[in-house]
């Protein structure tokens, strides 16, 4: 049985949220980002990190899952304080940045509002 590391609900997507989907890119900020990120993040209320994210962990998104292959060195402690991280669907085994986490290259399906964001393992 899967055990939740994290989880969350999206209340709000930012205007300019699919411009980075095509990039193979999402960003998640807690719903109080300042306005000007704001518009380009998926926006939550709820910050539950139980444990650290490893690699080989699974993120889903609605109905959707993707393998973790990589977690920037900041993402943890980013995502317990602020709600605040950069998902990238690039496969990296090692995250480009240090609030990156990486998944598996793989087609990112849409996020819409009510959409549950949580971590298993």
């Amino acid at each position: 049985m899967s055990q939740v590391i994290y989880q969350t609900k999206v209340n709000k997507l930012g205007e300019s949220v699919t411009e980075f989907l095509d990039q193979g890119m999402l960003i998640m900020f807690k719903d109080n980002a300042p306005q000007e990120l704001a518009e380009f993040c998926i926006l939550h209320s709820e910050n539950d990190l139980r444990e650290n994210i490893k690699a080989g962990d699974s993120l889903i998104i609605g109905d959707n899952s993707y393998e973790i292959t990589a977690i920037g060195s900041a993402v943890n402690e980013n995502l317990a304080n602020l709600g605040h991280i950069t998902l990238r669907f690039d496969g990296a085994t090692e995250a480009e940045l240090p609030g990156t986490l990486s998944l598996e290259n793989k087609e990112i399906n849409e996020v819409t509002i009510g959409d549950v964001i949580k971590v298993e393992r």
